[in-house]
This record gives structure tokens, C-alpha cells and sequence, in this order.
């Protein structure tokens, strides 16, 4: 079963590197990936939300889900699997960024972009929280485009994010109604 889902992972990203990688979509998905690094695109989102009183909880919420998320997969999970990055072990597979650093499993930058952005679908308008849900979507895709995930690392990294989306969203709850807060 493994080797049958590692070689569909590997089927996937060469798809995508014959097929769909072009001079017009290569520095848009560039562009996205970038919005995801440490993931700052929702650490900013989160920061100004905090300023209004109406978007405070939902900033609280969404920073505790990015916390929630680094710990899980960047600082536990990466480590524990120490799954090396698809263009070391799939030939002729060229990543079109500098290679990272870290190790492959889970998707940091898809796990912190859910994380965050379930937050915001869940807590604020679906306006705002839909077009969130769809920019990790979209973070979480540019990632496999680049060739510097598997897709299996995606998808965890898109469970994961929720996962913690969703812990932060039942703790910051807890905490509120426990302490009179943000009613």
C-alpha cells in the first residue's frame, strides 16, 4: 500500500511538471508560496484583526492555530518522519525554488495556511472566510507546482492545519467563556 500511494505521489508532481508548469503560472505560484513563507500572509491578517474589538477573537483564535500548527508540523512531525523532499528522490523532478531546508512531511506552509484560514472561515463572514479557505488551497497547490512537496504532504498539511484551527477555536472558547471575555 505505501509503495503503491509513493509512487502515485511521484506520478502527481511529474503530471504536473510536464503538463501544467508554464512561464505565465510559474511566478504567479511563486508569488502565492512566498505569501505562506513562515507563514506570514496570516500572521499579518491575524495582527490587524486584533485591532478591532469586533475581530479580536477571531485574531486570538488564528494566532493560537498558527502556534498550534508549528508545533505539530514543523517542530514534532517533520522531524519524527524525516521525509526528504520529493526532487531528492524523484528523477528528473527540478523544484523551481531554492531548496528547503527542513524536512518534507507535513506541509508547513499548508499546515499553518489552513490552520489560520479555518479560523477565519469559521469566526468571520463567509466574505472573508471563504476567499481565506481558498488562498490556503491555493498555498497548499503552489507547493506541489514548485515540486518541493508530495502530495500526501499537502494533504496532511491541509488535515493537520484544521486540526489545529480547530483545537485553538475550542481553547480560546473555553478560555473566554471561563473569563468573560469577548461577550
Amino acid at each position: 500500500m505505501m509503495e503503491w500511494l509513493m509512487a502515485l505521489d511521484g506520478d502527481i508532481l511529474m503530471f504536473i511538471q510536464e503538463n501544467i508548469r508554464s512561464g505565465i503560472l510559474t511566478p504567479i505560484f511563486t508569488a502565492v508560496t512566498t505569501l505562506g513563507n513562515s507563514g506570514i500572509v496570516w500572521v499579518i491578517i491575524s495582527l490587524l484583526l486584533l485591532i478591532s474589538k469586533r475581530t479580536r477573537k477571531a485574531g486570538v483564535m488564528s494566532l493560537l492555530a498558527l502556534l498550534v500548527s508549528l508545533l505539530i508540523n514543523n517542530v514534532t512531525l517533520k522531524n519524527l518522519v524525516a521525509r526528504v523532499r520529493p526532487y531528492e528522490t524523484i528523477e528528473g523532478l527540478v523544484p523551481l525554488i531554492s531548496r528547503p531546508w527542513d524536512y518534507s512531511f507535513p506541509s508547513g506552509h499548508t499546515g499553518s495556511s489552513f490552520a489560520s484560514a479555518w479560523v477565519l472561515y469559521r469566526t468571520l463572514p463567509k466574505r472573508f472566510g471563504i476567499p481565506a479557505l481558498i488562498l490556503a488551497g491555493l498555498i497548499g497547490l503552489s507547493r506541489l507546482y514548485l515540486g518541493v512537496h508530495f502530495p500526501t504532504d499537502v494533504l496532511f498539511g491541509v488535515i493537520s492545519g484544521i486540526f489545529s484551527g480547530f483545537v485553538a477555536e475550542v481553547l480560546v472558547n473555553k478560555v473566554s467563556a471561563k473569563k468573560g471575555l469577548w461577550h
